[in-house]
């Protein structure tokens, strides 16, 4: 039986089919099941186009969120980057993906029946992976696929795997012939009133790291059977005064959004400790072949409890505490993705 992580021998650059050589149909992929979560005003929804396969998946708050973007690396692709959004993208396509976030905001223009009033303006925001590496084909996640996937958005459940942004996700890219594919991963975990909601499509450079330090996925030599941490690939590199063959076109794409009232700056504290506690799942992460972005949103529905100064050199409920219950449910959307 064919393991469904191993990639086909990656096919040389030139000339390829792209949208308009198919008869393209959005379709809804299951792939790996479903992940439910209770999280009221927040729809999850996927699309993609099966000849490529890519694709493209929408976190839909039509109350609107605040939101921070924290993006690292040396190959960011985004449009938008707003500090209040109704809606995010995480589409496949690199550069051209981003047509999907524009059918977003298109099918949100004619929701609102083309109201355009500076109040009622809906504001998407969205990010790309570089997907193409792992097909023959340059398919690309166009406005009709970015509005399938925002009108296919629910609430309460949502799909995972090679579905969506994850359609042609991979991870371990140290070495071509050891890359694996990966895909869409969610995760959600409420502790009293507090709620936080993380998707991710996860198409790094590194390779996925559980919680024991094993290495799940990425980088897998087959001639051994082992999947090798890419510090050893450099180790032996540097040793031997040789090149490593490392492959372009990476990124991890991640939402996360919480009900928890947060400052601005509390916002964007809460943004970067989260994309930061990402390392610990994907290594390495953020290199100068990824574009990882991750966009941080509150719906500032609850409030913690206010510190009333006293509770100095104790744990307290901060933006810091719900940050570190967000990195661990980015950690399990990571492991989710990885599959």
């Amino acid at each position: 039986m064919t393991d469904p992580h191993r990639l086909a021998p990656v096919l040389p650059a030139g000339p390829r089919r792209s949208n308009g050589d198919f008869a393209l149909t959005p379709v809804h992929g299951t792939d790996r099941g479903q992940v439910s979560y209770d999280f009221p005003g927040v729809l999850l929804g996927t699309a993609e186009y099966a000849e490529g396969p890519t694709g493209a998946t929408v976190l839909s708050i039509p109350g609107g969120a605040r939101t921070f973007t924290d993006r690292r690396g040396g190959a960011v692709g985004a449009s938008g980057l707003y500090g209040y959004n109704h809606a995010i993208c995480l589409a496949g396509g690199s550069v051209y993906g981003l047509s999907a976030v524009a059918g977003v905001s298109e099918a949100l223009f004619e929701r609102g029946e083309y109201r355009s009033g500076f109040d009622q303006l809906q504001l998407v925001s969205g990010a790309i992976i570089y997907d193409y590496s792992v097909r023959d084909n340059s398919v690309f996640p166009d406005t009709a696929l970015g509005k399938a996937a925002l009108n296919a958005a629910r609430d309460g459940v949502v799909e995972v795997g090679r579905v969506g942004g994850g359609a042609a996700a991979s991870s371990g890219k140290v070495d071509p012939a050891r890359i694996e594919f990966t895909g869409q991963g969610v995760a959600f975990r409420q502790v009293g009133d507090v709620k936080v909601l993380v998707v991710t499509v996860l198409n790094p450079y590194g390779v996925i790291i559980d919680r024991e330090g094993r290495i799940v996925r990425g980088n897998f030599d087959e001639t051994t059977g082992a999947r090798r941490h890419p510090a050893l690939d450099y180790e032996e590199a540097i040793a031997e005064s040789r090149l490593v063959e490392s492959m372009a076109g990476n990124t991890t794409i991640t939402a996360v959004v919480t009900n928890v009232q947060l400052s601005d700056v509390e916002l964007k504290q809460f943004g970067l400790q989260v994309h930061s506690s990402m390392h610990r799942g994907i290594q390495p992460f953020h290199t100068s072949l990824d574009g990882d972005t991750l966009f941080a949103l509150t719906t500032d529905e609850i409030a913690l409890p206010i510190d009333p100064g006293t509770s100095r050199g104790r744990l307290s409920l901060n933006s810091t505490a719900v940050a570190t219950l967000a990195g661990e449910t980015a950690w399990d959307a990571i492991l989710c993705a990885a599959g």
